[in-house]
């Protein structure tokens, strides 16, 4: 998959794309819905697929620092489920004034001069531009001025629900994976490259995998039995802390994966940390030994739910 970014990141090759467009946090079972029917469009006219989002989201940019829902996905988690599903390209703009002044038939026209897309995908749901003013119906009288064709694909229906990213985020807050699972089409993960901690963990006897949260705010918080994969051919069992540390004053929001029975250097390394069970909410305790006892708890109960 091929990243454009910008206005002005288009070339010849590309423009002509069938194209769906949206944020897409989490790349849930209703997106997929989206780029499948985007893929038999682009084979049926053999055009190449492409992915229009935005960084930041949206309601990133325009609500208040933390009223944004917290994001599911990184910019990075998106771009890897994307060319597992096998788009051509993604075209990341950027979110900001411009395109939040933009009017429905100022983006209509984009899609149809700069892109010149004969196919849009869009949600039924679908908003976009000041005021919420391109919809799904919008595009499509306007793709009947401009020439190319809207295709509006139905919510998809899951547990008898609606799937949608807000709905990941409640079975999140519940620690419900199971439902995350059937509702992001994937058990739930974060991916990220492992950087130099303070080493405590280790000089404790738990040497961790730290990996940096790059979304604005976790979805779930806590201490988890995980898989982690990456760290060797197959996924390797461990447990997860992701929070901010309060026995030891910690500032910023960590994700630090323990895993079982591994003794390799992963700095560096692309790690994906798998998510299977909530442990505990995380804790200030009274003295290092007392968070050891803890862990040492933790890392059982971890085993044994994930060996079985």
């Amino acid at each position: 998959m091929e990243l454009i970014r910008g206005f002005n990141g288009l070339n010849e090759r590309q423009r002509g794309s069938v194209v769906t467009i949206g944020t897409f946090d989490g790349m849930h079972v209703g997106h997929q819905a989206l780029l499948g029917q985007l893929q038999r469009h682009g084979m049926r006219l053999s055009r190449p697929a492409m992915v229009l989002t935005f960084e930041p989201m949206p309601r990133e940019f325009l609500l208040a620092e933390g009223q944004a829902p917290a994001r599911l996905t990184s910019c990075r988690e998106r771009w890897r489920v994307l060319e597992r599903l096998g788009c051509d390209f993604l075209w990341l703009l950027r979110f900001g004034p411009p395109l939040r002044n933009l009017s429905g038939e100022a983006f209509a026209e984009l899609l149809a001069n700069e892109l010149r897309t004969p196919m849009v995908v869009v949600g039924h749901d679908f908003r976009f531009g000041r005021n919420g003013e391109a919809t799904a119906a919008m595009l499509t009288a306007a793709g009947q001025r401009l020439g190319f064709e809207v295709d509006v694909v139905p919510p998809v229906i899951v547990d008898g629900e609606r799937v949608s990213s807000s709905g990941v985020r409640d079975a999140l807050a519940r620690a419900d994976f199971e439902q995350v699972r059937r509702w992001l089409g994937r058990p739930y993960s974060m991916t990220g490259r492992v950087v130099a901690g303070n080493r405590l963990g280790r000089s404790l006897g738990f040497p961790t995998a730290n990996l940096q949260i790059e979304r604005r705010r976790p979805s779930v918080q806590g201490i988890f039995a995980v898989r982690v994969h990456g760290a060797a051919d197959a996924a390797m069992p461990g447990v997860a802390s992701l929070g901010t540390r309060p026995t030891v004053d910690g500032e910023h929001t960590l994700l630090e994966a323990h895993v079982f029975d591994f003794s390799g250097d992963l700095y560096g390394r692309e790690i994906e940390v798998e998510f299977v069970a909530k442990l505990r909410e995380e804790e200030r305790f009274s003295s290092l030994e007392a968070l050891v006892a803890q862990m040492h708890a933790d890392a059982a109960q971890a085993r044994q739910i994930l060996h079985g």
